[in-house]
């Protein structure tokens, strides 16, 4: 189901975690739970993946991640301050030490000048560091932009294993 590449990531991911006993935890919107599935396709993954939360829709990512209601107002879901509050809010309702988040445009429709086709948000919340957020524009069709957004999330998620094993 997956590309070599990005199986070959998820693995790179799962073993850093196990390395560290720690679990991580998504927080899904336009990716539609990829990440979850792409590191859940290797076999013992569920020693490191605890939970993931397919948040399509603003109820969702209120309800389920405690994401402001004036919030998604103000800065509309496609944001950098929704994405971190996102993985925030699944950090805090699970027993993981680290979660990442996505919500952007993977189109082909709903993008705007302002947030086009493509726009990617990214945030990541650890025990060990500030939530961080990146924005990334992605060109290609729906299932591209879902693809990089799945990479450059299990990039996030590996950084954060090894930044804090750093410390």
């Amino acid at each position: 189901m997956f590309s070599n590449e990005l199986r070959n990531r998820a693995q790179s991911v799962l073993e850093a975690y196990r390395r560290r006993g720690w679990m991580l935890a998504t927080a899904e919107s336009c990716t539609g739970g990829l990440v979850a599935a792409c590191l859940t396709e290797i076999s013992g993954s569920s020693d490191v993946v605890e939970r993931g939360f397919v948040t399509y829709t603003n109820a969702a990512k209120s309800g389920l991640l405690g994401v402001p209601q004036a919030t998604l107002h103000r800065y509309g879901a496609v944001s950098e301050r929704v994405a971190e509050l996102m993985a925030a809010g699944a950090l805090a309702r699970t027993p993981t030490q680290v979660a990442v988040a996505i919500t952007g445009v993977a189109g082909p429709g709903g993008g705007s000048a302002e947030k086009p086709v493509g726009m990617v948000c990214f945030g990541l919340a650890s025990i060990a560091a500030s939530p961080r957020h990146v924005i990334h524009r992605f060109g290609g069709d729906r299932a591209a932009v879902r693809e990089a957004s799945v990479a450059v999330a299990l990039d996030l998620l590996l950084a954060a294993a090894q930044e804090d094993q750093s410390q």
